[in-house]
């Protein structure tokens, strides 16, 4: 009895197990406030685990004037952490929010996560570290 337990059950295991898939972010996730976004918020330990920093979210959508900051997180240190997120190639537009956010929320750490930085983009970030 108990082999044909373990022979069904490794039949219902092996039925679930799928072939990994690579996507393009916004087929994986179609809108970046209400998928990506609030997906990251859940899976910040993600983030932290591959850039090495130890994140906990405090808001999600923080407003700035009229813009919102996706994401203000704190490090293990207590400092401010902004992330923005772009689902496209980057744009200065993006930038201009990334540096706006930082100045209002006196936040030390910028993350600006994106699937396609321009060279102009990363010099400039670059720059600042």
């Amino acid at each position: 009895m108990l082999l044909t337990i373990q022979s069904q059950r490794h039949e219902e295991m092996a039925s679930k197990i799928g072939n990994l898939e690579v996507l393009p972010i916004r087929e994986a996730f179609a809108h970046e406030a209400h998928n990506f976004t609030t997906w990251l918020e859940k899976n910040i330990d993600t983030l932290s685990s591959r850039i090495g920093l130890p994140l906990i979210v405090e808001k999600r959508e923080v407003p700035i004037g009229k813009f919102r900051a996706d994401l203000v997180c704190r490090d293990n240190q207590g400092n401010s952490v902004v992330i923005e997120n772009q689902l496209e190639q980057t744009d200065h537009d993006h930038l201009g929010k990334l540096i706006t956010y930082m100045g209002n929320l006196k936040a030390n750490t910028a993350i600006w996560i994106t699937p396609q930085p321009r060279l102009e983009h990363q010099i400039a970030v670059e720059h600042f570290n």
